[in-house]
């Protein structure tokens, strides 16, 4: 009988692609400026943009910090803390990013009066 497991290399290789991918997306600020030139169509697109994304990285983080690592995988929790910390990051920018929308979206655009 041949005990060697199959699932691990995968594994393996999700997690590091996963860590590896996230890297690509640290250090980027918010530019509210570029926010300035943006019609109020423009603002309320960016803005549901930017909850989608939240919401994408919210449920992503979820499925990391659910996943089961086995005891043997060397490192695998540390690799899912990263992971989770970096989506927590990634949340914190966007919000960021919503903030500094809805500031515009509230300095340039008139709510309806209905």
């Amino acid at each position: 009988m041949n005990l060697n497991s199959t699932t691990a290399p995968p594994l393996i290789l999700v997690m590091t692609l996963v860590l590896v991918a996230g890297c690509s997306s640290l250090g980027r600020t918010v530019d509210p400026a570029k926010y300035d030139s943006m019609t109020c169509t423009d603002l309320n697109s960016a803005m549901g943009d930017v909850a989608r994304d939240i919401s994408q990285t919210a449920i992503t983080r979820g499925k990391v910090t659910n996943t089961n690592v086995p005891r043997w995988l060397l490192g695998g929790s540390r690799v899912k803390t990263a992971v989770a910390n970096r989506e927590t990051a990634r949340i914190d920018r966007l919000k960021q990013q919503q903030d500094a929308i809805a500031a515009v979206r509230a300095r340039k655009c008139q709510r309806s009066a209905s």
